[in-house]
């Protein structure tokens, strides 16, 4: 879960679909368990903001019900109105029926309050209300609600349902309103010999971020023998890939360092998928993002002729060795793909013609960063 954008606003994650999953079961189980043993309920949703709540919910419940909905509106961009309008009811004969609302989330209670004002003349058994989410701390009204499913603060939510100006209900998370981000954060990929670290040098001198290579920081922690680096280390020395979490704890050290920066350059990370998403998810605890992935492209033949001329003076011996050049062209065309997919998906990955000189492709880069 990262960073999202909806028109003029930011929103950051607040609750993961797994959390949701739990509290739909836990609502289900618990309405299920009060119920006499052969009643047939029937469940009013509210719409629009329910319907993803009430489906999860009815596909829950363990028992036989119906199921109807009714449709109300009280929001006006991010903040609750009293002013609620009744726009569509319910035409069964609820006489003697156990009805039970399912709300998607309740504040103020001011449409809690017009759903009891439709059920009072209905003549209807019980009438119980169970809502995903409720905020306490601004209800307003001396209304019973008998199934809660978590508490939250009084701030403005979507996903799951829930929209700002009729977009983000499709999102299977929950975010919380957030403050626009304020670094510029660049994931910068390349092939081995593509001038990766060159552009990083430059960049980070004309934009003012913190350049992060991957490379360097485990060097750092092994030679200054941080508990990361003495972690890292043992994975190292028997053979073993260094796992994601030591690598992200890392990264998150460094971040930390520079909390005050413009933003950064991620050079070397991530590498998999799973990193990828561990990064969305830490800056965005932060209020941050990835602006986006910039890649040098450069054809593997060009590539291969320019590491074997470096070869000769960098020292390098998997420099000199062409079958070890392309095996590392092989691992990352796979992990590249990989993650230019995860980027693209957002809206994020810049492809940059990485052939001719230095300064050519500096320009091209910057033009791209201009507009992140």
């Amino acid at each position: 879960m990262g960073i999202i954008k909806l028109q003029d606003l930011y929103f950051k994650p607040y609750i993961n679909k797994e959390k949701i999953t739990t509290i739909v079961k836990y609502l289900a189980k618990t309405v299920k368990a009060d119920l006499p043993k052969d009643e047939i309920p029937i469940f009013v949703g509210i719409l629009n903001g329910c319907f993803l709540f009430a489906a999860d919910f009815i596909r829950e419940f363990n028992g036989d019900c119906e199921v109807s909905f009714v449709k109300l509106a009280s929001y006006e961009g991010t903040s609750s109105s009293e002013n609620v309008k009744h726009l569509v009811g319910i035409n069964e004969d609820l006489t003697g029926r156990t009805v039970i609302i399912l709300e998607d989330i309740i504040d103020t209670g001011a449409t809690l309050q017009e759903i009891y004002n439709i059920f009072k003349d209905k003549n209807v058994k019980q009438l119980k209300v169970a809502t995903l989410f409720f905020k306490p701390d601004v209800f307003k009204k001396e209304l019973p609600i008998d199934y809660i499913g978590q508490s939250i603060e009084d701030k403005f939510i979507v996903g799951y349902g829930l929209d700002y100006n009729g977009l983000g209900r499709n999102y299977p998370e929950i975010y919380q309103l957030s403050t626009t981000p304020k670094m510029k954060n660049i994931v910068l990929f390349g092939p081995p010999g593509a001038g990766k670290g060159t552009q990083a040098e430059f960049l980070k001198e004309m934009y003012n971020l913190v350049h992060i290579s991957t490379g360097d920081v485990f060097r750092f922690n092994i030679k200054n023998k941080t508990a990361l680096g003495i972690l890292a280390k043992k994975y190292m020395d028997e053979g073993n890939l260094v796992p994601d979490e030591v690598t992200i704890n890392m990264l998150k050290t460094e971040v930390e360092k520079n909390a005050d920066s413009n933003g950064f350059i991620f050079d070397g990370f991530p590498r998999t998928e799973s990193q990828a998403a561990a990064l969305d998810t830490f800056l965005a605890e932060k209020g941050e993002q990835i602006n986006g992935m910039v890649a040098l492209e450069v054809p593997e033949n060009i590539l291969v002729t320019r590491l074997l001329e470096r070869g000769k003076t960098s020292g390098r011996a998997d420099d000199t060795d062409e079958s070890k050049i392309r095996n590392r062209f092989n691992e990352y065309n796979t992990k590249t793909a990989i993650l230019k997919d995860y980027f693209q998906a957002q809206n994020k990955y810049y492809g940059i013609n990485g052939v001719g000189s230095i300064e050519e492709i500096t320009q091209r880069i910057t033009t791209v960063f201009d507009t992140l």
